[in-house]
């Protein structure tokens, strides 16, 4: 299988978030994925560019990187912001713990990143960057 890989650069706008998703399930439709698994790459997406406009940023123009890569049948997403940070990273990944309390549907994005991924990886360096690192291996491209 190919590898390949691209890169995506959006400004913190929640508009931008939809296009995000579409972009990154795009490359991935070269490994011709299930549409459940389509669905979850977008889901997991989604949540991952929301979490750096919503949490990252207070502002609607700042950057967000994503970084998408093919290695054999598995699509590695990396969502990146240099936002405030998460101070505790543990403490964030647990089910409905969240920095905005006001906000409906607020502490579920990692719950929901790791439900429909394989692998999940957060690093964050309060005030310089947060990284999210997502894997999903894409079972229909091994069967051929």
């Amino acid at each position: 299988m190919m590898n390949n890989r691209m890169k995506l650069e959006i400004l913190s706008k929640s508009d931008n978030e939809s296009f995000a998703r579409v972009v990154v399930s795009a490359f991935a439709a070269k490994l011709d994925p299930t549409i459940e698994e389509i669905t979850d790459i977008k889901t997991a997406v989604s949540e991952a560019v929301t979490n750096s406009i919503i949490h990252g940023y207070n502002r609607d123009d700042e950057v967000i990187h994503i970084t998408c890569e093919i290695d054999k049948n598995t699509v590695i997403i990396e969502v990146i912001d240099y936002g405030v940070g998460i101070k505790d990273v543990g403490k964030a990944m647990e089910p409905l713990f969240t920095s905005k309390p006001e906000m409906e549907r607020s502490g579920m994005g990692f719950t929901v990143m790791e439900s429909f991924m394989d692998e999940v990886e957060v690093k964050s360096i309060p005030g310089v960057e947060t990284r999210v690192k997502m894997k999903k291996t894409i079972n229909s491209a091994m069967n051929r």
